[in-house]
């Protein structure tokens, strides 16, 4: 951290530090060489289990507080936590940003879930918030990459004859990008050995 900061010394003239523990009990106990930094005043440690009466937060530390609830009194919490942040006249931007917290939060906690099941527990459509989003747009990047690996694939055998085991691992660890100039590249090999100095230029 202090390396950081020294690097940085132009941009920040101050730090603080928040650490979040689930409780007292999760506390790492060995903590004497740090005794300064951890009794100092920009040092801030929280202990999830004992912030209160989720429903008593404010919103921004309830939000955190949910990621704790047990699963039989989350999806009531999450709905309270959607619910207040209409009632307190939050600006639109701030209630699109709660709606994606909770809806991240509980889709990660209720993972043997449908898309649907979520969606009534919650009272919203995922296909407005950001986690659906992000997993479907995942999901159309794996797709068009899955799709990319097997044509260059079935073009370097073509080229080069049966490709290796270790080259197609390889080649199935690039990104869709690399994966284009792949396609180009290999027009010019000649031999599995161009393949190989193509795949080692890009580790």
């Amino acid at each position: 951290m202090f390396l950081y900061f020294y690097r940085n010394r132009d941009r920040f003239s101050d730090w603080q530090a928040v650490v979040i523990y689930p409780s007292r009990t999760t506390e790492q106990r060995q903590t004497h060489p740090y005794r300064a930094l951890l009794e100092c005043e920009q040092m801030n440690r929280v202990y999830l289990d004992e912030l209160g009466e989720i429903d008593q937060l404010p919103l921004n530390l309830a939000l955190i507080a949910l990621t704790m609830i047990d699963e039989a009194d989350a999806p009531e919490a999450a709905r309270n936590l959607l619910a207040r942040s209409q009632r307190e006249n939050q600006p639109p931007p701030m209630n699109r940003a709660i709606m994606d917290m909770v809806t991240t939060i509980m889709v990660y906690k209720f993972t043997h879930l449908s898309q649907r099941e979520v969606e009534e527990m919650l009272g919203v459509r995922l296909q407005e918030t950001r986690v659906y989003q992000e997993v479907r747009a995942e999901g159309e990047e794996f797709g068009r990459r899955d799709e990319a690996t097997s044509f260059v694939l079935r073009l370097l055998t073509r080229k080069l004859g049966e490709v290796s085991e270790a080259a197609q691992s390889q080649i199935n660890d690039l990104s869709l990008p690399q994966l284009e100039s792949l396609g180009e590249a290999l027009l010019d090999f000649t031999s599995p050995d161009d393949l190989a100095t193509w795949l080692a230029a890009q580790e």
